[in-house]
């Protein structure tokens, strides 16, 4: 066909009434499945608020049912609990400051607008609605949780759909056309696992459930075509399918690595040589915890070792007991794991490499695995003192929470000192000491540590760390974030 110019001289190509047919189809089959959802919930709503006594038959039944399989098994309780909290604001809204961190980061802010709205107006319509219907929560014959306030529709699987699909249609257009099927089929099971979650859990009818579903859905929906119109409006291309994402021109930079070919060169010589230097840290470790429990008590040394924690005691006041648990808290599983989980998503965002966050990943499995099998081998008891955490599981040498946070702030140091250009950085070679200096202090205040478990912290850091350093060079080819992403545009214009 020839081509038709236009009163401002833009040549436009005559391609009939096709794409005008198949645009209006497609507004039209969007427009008919928001309204068949937003009816749905509707007529939910009407049918709850109405007490309408099939639905409330059901919505016993199911609840009813569910917990005479769940009740009597904490096996299934608690993995519940935990698919459950996959829900809840305490894990979704850190999950999606991370991804608004990292798009801003990779300087995407229109997707970033996009999920603190969309997930800011999610917090809003749930506890609103919860208010207008004033549903009352299951009771149920064998309680197994409890939450607060009303019932419908359920936060969390209003939510899950939300946030899981708020993530799927930001993030698609950085996923390979073939493996986005398995993505967002990801992201529905995991929403659907929550919701079922709910009910078995006892706190939720299956109205509820279906209702918090069915209202996510409209919200997306009405949030994701206003971003699209937002688009068209500030010039930006037309927007494509809903199945290429929401903005499918910034695939480049939400892919993780874009222009990194090999993380590591030979893995299987590599792994090798890791397993082997985990191998001699776990025998230097236990060489020294043997020692110190067969040779050094009634010396000068074991005197030593009992008697710091015994001064420490006589320390001992409510505000410092609990500045002491605040510092031995720094150094627990769960926040070293949020940590690790705040900064391997920025590092990758801002460097665009795999190495650093592998390093951090194996310094931390490393360290955790040393940590089990030196303490179940040495076997060492904790200091004669009172121990104000209680009995533990694992016994004393070498310290976990002191080895977990030396390990954790000096991989971070190392990474950052390398990338970072600012004077800012020194930070974190300070935190590299004063977070496990404070660790330290409080464990062994609260009589939970010898001064030589300490040693053996440092010993596993130092041997593992060195062990990581040779093996993985996670400074090789180490780029600030500027030339991380100019190196992105290159890939992307060749």
């Amino acid at each position: 066909m020839e081509p038709a110019v236009t009163d401002d001289n833009r040549v436009v190509e005559r391609t009939g009434w096709a794409p005008v047919r198949h645009f209006a189809e497609r507004s039209v089959l969007g427009l008919i499945a928001v309204i068949a959802v937003g009816l749905g919930f509707a007529t939910l709503l009407l049918l709850v608020r109405f007490h309408w006594s099939p639905l409330q038959s059901l919505d016993h039944a199911v609840a009813d049912g569910l917990n005479h399989q769940v009740a009597g098994s904490d096996t299934r309780v608690k993995a519940l609990r935990e698919i459950s909290s996959f829900g809840g604001r305490g894990f979704m809204i850190p999950l999606v400051a991370v991804v608004v961190a990292a798009l801003l980061i990779r300087r995407r802010p229109r997707p970033a607008l996009y999920l603190v709205i969309t997930g800011l107006g999610a917090m809003i319509l749930d506890p609103s609605l919860k208010v207008l219907v004033g549903r009352l929560r299951p009771v149920v014959e064998s309680p197994v949780a409890h939450a607060p306030g009303h019932s419908f529709p359920s936060g969390h699987a209003l939510g899950s759909m939300v946030v899981y699909g708020m993530l799927a249609l930001v993030l698609l257009a950085g996923v390979r056309p073939r493996w986005r099927p398995w993505f967002l089929g990801l992201c529905a099971l995991i929403v659907a696992l929550i919701g079922f979650s709910r009910i078995a859990l006892g706190v939720h009818f299956l109205s509820d459930v279906v209702a918090g579903w069915l209202l996510g859905i409209a919200w997306i929906s009405v949030t994701a075509y206003a971003f699209r119109l937002w688009r068209r409006e500030t010039g930006h291309p037309a927007p494509r399918p809903i199945r290429d994402g929401l903005e499918p021109e910034a695939a480049p930079d939400l892919r993780l690595a874009p222009a990194e070919e090999v993380i590591l060169p030979h893995p299987w010589a590599k792994g090798a040589e890791i397993l082997v230097g985990w191998v001699l840290t776990f025998g230097l470790l236990y060489t020294v915890g043997y020692a110190l429990t067969t040779w050094t008590p009634g010396t000068w040394l074991g005197r030593f070792d009992d008697g710091v924690p015994r001064w420490l005691q006589t320390f001992r006041t409510p505000a410092l007991d609990d500045l002491s648990w605040l510092w031995s808290k720094a150094g627990d599983t769960h926040a070293i794991l949020a940590v690790c989980l705040i900064f391997c998503p920025l590092a990758l965002a801002l460097w665009r490499q795999w190495r650093p966050v592998l390093f951090l990943v194996l310094t931390m499995v490393g360290e955790l695995t040393l940590f089990l099998t030196t303490a179940a081998a040495v076997d060492r008891p904790r200091p004669p003192v009172e121990q104000l955490d209680g009995r533990m599981p694992t016994s004393s040498f070498p310290s976990g929470h002191i080895a977990a946070t030396i390990c954790l702030w000096t991989a971070i140091a190392i990474i950052v000192m390398a990338r970072v250009r600012k004077p800012w950085r020194w930070v974190f070679p300070v935190l590299a000491v004063l977070m496990p200096v404070g660790v330290a202090l409080s464990r062994m205040y609260r009589g939970m540590h010898h001064p030589t478990d300490v040693l053996g912290a440092v010993l596993l850091t130092a041997a593992w760390i060195g062990v990581l350093w040779w093996t993985v060079r996670p400074n090789a080819n180490a780029v600030t974030a500027t030339e991380a992403a100019l190196a992105n545009r290159q890939l992307v214009v060749a």
